[in-house]
């Protein structure tokens, strides 16, 4: 019986595009063609149950960071409040609820997201599980940018912001502009960005003792990453980024999965290794975004990637990686407040704790793998 299904398969390989060559039987053929699509469904079936069972743990951790906690607020009662309405036997719960708990969990949401989606970006087309944000430079061009623009021209409110987005970006054309024109293209953006890393943490350095200790004490707030400065109209530059990067990124994800083939072959199926490495930026855009609302917060951008392919069987997805990046910086951020009585952590302090023996992990499961 496994004959017959052995040497359909061979027939399918040979004739992947499902086109029916001269000379087939018509039969044959349309067999042949299933197969394959039954084989190219099978996956694709499983990230998009995969995305669904994410999209509604995001949800539950987001309305579990609102609802629960010192202050808890029922279901109903938060339906209320959004809906405008005064409750009589918690007269300060809308306060609480709107401009407090509901902030920072749709801050974290969106951030975490936005860190998830550009590290899979990263790590996929690159082909290394190190290339994220975070490790290659970019989270610390936009630090160093803020910092600059915090300690010595005294920037307030959405100039810092802006500044980490500038920053971001500076150290993005940096790399592309090294590493381009290469066959190791890939490898060389994330040796310079390791290096471009070490020298803007340098930089950071010395800017931290070249000025006061309120400026500093400010700066050093900024750096560890944290969801205290939650506010609607912060939520809101970051929705209208990730609004208009995410549509242009999603664009670029069959680019992203050809690239992960390699340079050469990528480019035998149509699909330049230049152009993927173009739809870098639009991640480098995103997270850019991301760690100007709410500082760099370490190592989200690295877990989400590996962990949503864990999920997916292998296969690489944006919308899966956003999503699990959500859920790490929401419920970081509530461990962060509750995990200890009477401390409250930074999520970037606790998103640190757990990505460093993870990050371990990954490199010696690469080694083990003879991918290191």
């Amino acid at each position: 019986m496994s004959a017959p299904v052995a040497t359909s398969v061979d027939r399918a390989r040979r004739h992947p595009t499902g086109r029916m060559p001269l000379g087939r039987d018509p039969v044959e053929a349309a067999a042949d063609v299933a197969l394959v699509t039954r084989a190219h469904r099978r996956p694709l079936r499983r990230v998009r149950l995969v995305v669904g069972m994410l999209f509604v743990v995001t949800v539950a951790v987001v309305l579990a960071r609102v609802l629960l906690g010192e202050y808890t607020v029922t279901l109903v009662d938060f339906v209320r409040i959004l809906r405008g309405e005064t409750l009589e036997t918690a007269p300060g719960a809308s306060f609480i609820v709107m401009e407090a708990k509901l902030p920072r969990a749709l801050i974290g949401a969106l951030a975490g997201g936005a860190f998830g989606a550009a590290g899979a970006m990263f790590q996929t087309t690159l082909r290394n599980p190190l290339a994220s944000p975070d490790i290659i430079g970019i989270s610390l061009g936009a630090s160093a940018a803020a910092v600059v623009a915090l300690t010595f021209f005294d920037a307030q409110g959405f100039v810092v912001p802006l500044a980490a987005l500038a920053g971001a970006m500076a150290v993005s054309v940096v790399m592309y502009l090294v590493a381009r024109g290469t066959s190791l293209a890939g490898q060389r953006m994330v040796l310079v960005g390791i290096g471009v890393a070490a020298l803007l943490a340098s930089v950071i350095q010395l800017v931290m003792t070249r000025t006061s200790i309120q400026d500093a004490q400010a700066a050093l707030v900024w750096l560890t990453g944290s969801l205290n400065r939650a506010t609607w109209p912060l939520i809101g530059l970051l929705a209208l980024g990730i609004v208009v990067l995410v549509p242009a990124l999603a664009l670029n994800a069959r680019r992203m999965r050809l690239a992960e083939l390699g340079d050469e072959l990528s480019t035998t199926l149509g699909s330049p290794a230049s152009g993927a490495r173009l739809g870098l930026l639009i991640a480098v855009a995103l997270s850019a975004f991301a760690t100007a609302a709410t500082g760099p917060i370490s190592f989200v951008a690295f877990l989400a990637g590996p962990i949503s392919r864990r999920l997916t069987g292998g296969r690489p997805s944006l919308w899966a990686a956003a999503l699990v990046g959500a859920v790490i910086v929401v419920a970081a951020d509530y461990l962060g407040d509750y995990l200890i009585p009477d401390v409250n952590l930074p999520v970037g302090v606790v998103t640190g704790a757990l990505g460093a023996p993870l990050m371990l992990a990954v490199v010696i499961a690469a080694g083990r793998h003879g991918k290191a």
